[in-house]
């Protein structure tokens, strides 16, 4: 199967490319389980996220995606994955990650990483909260990818030109 990935700072258009290429292809896509979390989080408590949250996070992801590729055929798009929630944890408490998450978050398990661009409007809501620190965090992000020596791919411009430019590159994959 095509695991299909869109990774980056927060406010980038992740959710709505990822509606949009599994409309395309006709498939399955992987909703971003820390904002479901963290805003029932934040209705009942008016607690923002914790350390003691990411472990929760992390099985609640890895739950959707595997019920999710249980059920696609052949190309799974999945908006965000356990390196996203390893960069943000290590970001936000200076360096530290639970192993757990830190292990499965390096396996290699995605065809393609869709690194995107700070270049859409910042949409606040009460779970975003770095709107001048988009670019840091994108360079950190595609920093991670390096590292983890992970295939990756840029979406910068517009709704339609990232959504162009990811299905060319899907199409490429699929053609393989």
């Amino acid at each position: 199967m095509i695991k299909v990935v869109l990774y980056g700072p927060e406010s980038t258009g992740k959710t709505t490319l990822a509606k949009q290429l599994a409309a395309h292809y006709k498939t399955l896509w992987v909703p971003e389980y820390m904002r479901e979390y963290l805003q029932k989080k934040w209705d009942s408590e008016k607690k923002l996220v914790e350390k003691e949250d990411l472990i929760p996070i992390a099985k609640g992801q890895l739950q959707l995606e595997k019920e999710a590729s249980q059920k696609a055929e052949n190309l799974l798009i999945c908006d965000t994955n356990l390196l996203e929630l390893k960069v943000y944890s290590e970001y936000y408490y200076d360096g530290f990650c639970p192993s757990e998450i830190k292990t499965e978050a390096t396996k290699a398990n995605y065809s393609i990483y869709l690194l995107t661009y700070v270049d859409t409007p910042w949409e606040p809501d009460i779970l975003r909260d770095r709107p001048n620190n988009r670019e840091e965090m994108f360079r950190i992000f595609e920093a991670e990818l390096k590292k983890q020596g992970f295939p990756y791919k840029i979406l910068k411009g517009n709704e339609e030109q990232r959504f162009k430019k990811a299905v060319q590159i899907i199409d490429a994959l699929l053609d393989r």
